[in-house]
């Protein structure tokens, strides 16, 4: 990969790159006054809008195979963070957002090296859900969309921060909660093992043969509801055994499919044998369960509401960048038990991250106890993020060597060699000014906001 490199101006010092607090009126207004507006417009292109960009110093090199220099620089570079929560840089994860589209979609309908064909196979879009682990404040609504009364009397607000939370803290199982999310992988992996049994059931094969007749394929997205804990959205889809270009064999259809799918979540179950923290548990998935199909992507402005390729696409890669700030979790993981008092986070999720902690699942008491990927895939359901940002970093590095005179296919060898220097912007001036920047060249817009609803509706208690 072409690095992009600019020259250093004189406002942006390596000394200098520590982001620091918002300081004093004065002290603002003198950041404002000696920073380079023309080289801080450009750095912020360069990097597209990042939030936290990695500074590097040192030297590239583009050179002939004999040894001559076609171009060179020397100096220091920003590189965006590449950080994929929206909390965190608003502009990298509207890129991961993009990415993880395209690979959704690619899955549905064919393209990034996907046959097309694929979108003529069985699928099925998939919410499973948590069970309860006691009763919470909701906003229940009558059909007409109307709210109605919670449990404690109260008609919430839908921004109201009570929701999701224990109606009794005292008595809610916070225990069990934890534990379900930090099994929720085993969860789902079992959940796929039944599918398979089950299909192979359908189709008259042997499970130890079910390879050798059809592929379940399948990606998916971990969301946090309210109340702390994940539920899975995932696209399911049944190739034949040599993936997405082999077509699914007879006997299974999309109204089958659906039915299989919520016959193997109703069957799965993980124990958790007790420890010295807690009793034993058997984990299932709650009794709310949604299986639909996906229809082909209709002609721009004829889909409506119906649950098509792009909509499916775009909600899952919504919910790839949302990480725990819906649910008043923490970004760093937690050092110490004193730290968890100092979280500025709800009581609800407070007690869930010292339940974790409590309990043994320390690493991940930050994410109330899940320690999964928010998004992942089998391997035969599409492109790979590798493959995309290498076709992107191609695409970039041919525009680069255009720019500087060299054709594409000339054979040029890239020499580079960076060190680190710091991250983030010089100061609380600096980086107001590179967001307002960013969004002022649509750097930072999501991707995933073409998923105009919520597919699964309103939020669990």
């Amino acid at each position: 990969m072409l690095v992009m490199a600019e020259k250093t101006s004189r406002a942006a010092r390596p000394g200098a790159l520590v982001s620091g607090l918002p300081g004093e009126d004065e002290r603002f207004t003198n950041a404002l006054r000696n920073t380079d507006m023309a080289a801080l417009r450009q750095r912020v292109r360069s990097v597209r809008g990042c939030a936290r960009p990695v500074w590097l110093s040192g030297s590239w090199s583009a050179q002939r195979f004999d040894g001559t220099a076609v171009a060179e620089y020397a100096g220091r570079i920003a590189v965006a963070c590449g950080n994929r929560r929206v909390a965190v840089c608003e502009s990298c994860a509207a890129r991961y957002a993009g990415d993880a589209y395209q690979l959704v979609k690619a899955g549905l309908s064919g393209g990034k090296g996907v046959p097309e064909a694929t979108a003529e196979h069985r699928r099925a879009f998939v919410t499973l859900t948590a069970p309860s682990f006691g009763p919470v404040h909701t906003r229940p609504t009558s059909p007409r969309g109307i709210p109605r009364s919670c449990r404690c009397g109260v008609t919430h607000s839908e921004h109201d921060p009570v929701l999701g939370t224990a109606l009794d803290p005292d008595s809610y199982d916070y225990t069990g909660a934890v534990l379900f999310n930090a099994y929720a992988g085993a969860l789902w992996h079992r959940f796929r093992m039944m599918l398979a049994r089950l299909v192979a059931a359908a189709v008259g094969v042997r499970v130890s043969r079910a390879s050798e007749v059809f592929r379940l394929s399948y990606a998916k997205v971990a969301e946090y509801q309210r109340r702390g804990l994940v539920h899975f959205h995932a696209v399911i889809r049944l190739d034949g055994p040599a993936g997405p270009g082999d077509p699914a064999p007879v006997g299974v259809d999309e109204q089958t499919l659906r039915e299989l799918v919520l016959v193997a979540a109703r069957r799965v179950a993980v124990p958790v044998e007790p420890t010295e923290h807690h009793a034993g548990y058997t984990l299932r998935w709650g009794e709310q369960i949604q299986v639909d199909s996906i229809e082909p992507t209709a002609p721009d402005g004829a889909e409506g509401q119906r649950l098509h390729d792009r909509r499916v696409a775009s909600y899952i890669a919504k919910y790839a960048t949302k990480g725990t700030e819906t649910t008043s979790g923490a970004d760093v993981r937690i050092r110490s038990e004193a730290h968890i008092s100092h979280l500025e986070v709800s009581e609800h999720h407070r007690a869930m991250i010292r339940t974790a902690w409590r309990i043994g699942h320390r690493r991940w008491a930050h994410m109330l106890g899940f320690g999964g990927h928010f998004l992942t895939k089998s391997q035969y359901y599409s492109t790979t993020f590798t493959e995309l940002r290498h076709v992107r970093a191609q695409h970039q590095r041919s525009a680069h060597l255009a720019e500087l005179g060299i054709a594409d296919t000339e054979a040029i060898e890239l020499v580079s060699d960076w060190s680190f220097v710091g991250i983030g912007w010089a100061n609380a001036a600096q980086r107001e000014l590179a967001q307002a920047i960013s969004h002022r060249h649509g750097h930072a817009q999501r991707t995933y906001d073409t998923a105009r609803t919520d597919i699964d509706g309103s939020e669990h208690g």
